[in-house]
């Protein structure tokens, strides 16, 4: 069990065994390659093992996030964390409230995360002192000089829609964000947002001309930010990672397409001119930025904990709130498989015919 202060105790961090840490010389080893074994093609797709117990199910939108009560992730059989993967590949995200999972120690948040894939190893952001590399942490308050939150958004808009280390070989799958402390009143919402709904969204002959394009993935701009926003102290555990994916991937679970493509990450189309990969990429961006009715926003409490699966989603901070105000929270994030290209379907169901059909009738 962590050590926990008193909430009230001259306002004092009540996790103070998961308070951020950043040094300069250290070094982590990447994962490398792993043969994935999904939990989600294991599951009954009727959930009755992680459902068994809820007291309340409701979605937080049509497209994304389902919100389950009266269940406790730390004491979850396997065949329930099958299915949460199942239901979390079907509805992108899943909210738990009130979770224990908050205050079995690190070792035990390990082994429940480490049961979809090996943890991911962040390059720069910080983890507990005396606690695991995989840990990482959001903290932002106002008895801190040493926070970066605050500063590496400070130049531009926080709302920027991403899939975390997407760079990676074997980008992540299911990832958990514990909530310990959050601001009081409203605000520090995440925003999370389907990308099975972004891709269908576009035109049926769009969507055919983005399946077989890949691009390129890199940590190149973050830690290029990193080294100006701390200069000395820069943390710079692990060099430049890049890998080409899909701009259009296949979940293994779900069989569903969705768009593979982030502004964090996405440098450019492989293949293409400059300027053409760069109106692409903008073009897509955007549909993502404004796509608020394929997205749900998650409010957090003291004992949050969100599941997402990041091969169907993106997600966006809010850093909405009033600075100095305490946000405490740690990340654990499994990898997964190699992501699945789409392939253009021969047959479109007459989707690309309807589309130049309309297309005709509004020149005439």
């Amino acid at each position: 069990m962590i050590a926990k202060t008193s909430p009230g105790e001259l306002g004092a961090p009540q996790y103070p065994d998961y308070l951020p840490h950043y040094d300069p010389l250290e070094s982590v080893e990447p994962v490398g390659p792993f043969e994935h074994d999904e939990p989600g093609l294991r599951a009954d797709k009727e959930c009755p093992n992680l459902l068994k117990g809820a007291t309340k199910i409701f979605e937080l939108s049509p497209h994304c996030g389902t919100e389950i009560q009266g269940v406790q992730i730390s004491r979850l059989s396997n065949a329930a964390l099958d299915e949460m993967a199942y239901l979390c590949a079907e509805r992108g995200c899943l909210v738990f409230r009130d979770q224990d999972y908050t205050d079995i120690g690190f070792e035990a948040q390990k082994k429940i995360a480490s049961y979809f894939g090996p943890l991911h190893k962040h390059g720069w952001m910080p983890h507990p002192e005396n606690g695991p590399v995989e840990f990482v942490i959001v903290y932002d308050s106002k008895e801190r000089s040493d926070l970066r939150i605050r500063k590496s958004w400070a130049r531009k808009s926080p709302i920027q829609f991403h899939v975390d280390q997407s760079p990676e070989a074997q980008p992540p799958g299911l990832t958990f964000f514990c909530m310990l402390e959050s601001p009081p009143g409203s605000g520090g919402d995440t925003i999370i947002s389907s990308m099975y709904r972004a891709f269908e969204r576009l035109s049926p002959s769009f969507r055919k001309r983005l399946e077989g394009l890949t691009a390129l993935h890199t940590t190149a701009n973050p830690i290029a930010r990193e080294l100006r926003d701390n200069g000395d102290l820069a943390v710079l555990r692990r060099p430049i990672t890049k890998a080409v994916h899909p701009v259009v991937q296949v979940h293994p679970v779900t069989g569903r397409k969705s768009l593979f493509v982030n502004s964090s990450y996405t440098q450019r189309i492989t293949g293409w001119d400059d300027e053409e990969s760069d109106m692409m990429l903008r073009f897509l961006f955007d549909h993502v930025n404004r796509g608020q009715d394929f997205a749900c926003r998650v409010r957090y409490e003291p004992g949050t904990v969100v599941v997402w699966d990041q091969r169907c989603t993106q997600h966006s901070q809010t850093l909405d709130y009033e600075a100095g105000g305490r946000r405490h929270a740690f990340r654990l994030t499994p990898l997964a498989n190699v992501p699945i290209p789409s392939k253009a379907d021969d047959d479109d169901g007459g989707d690309c015919a309807q589309d130049e059909g309309r297309m005709m009738l509004n020149l005439c």
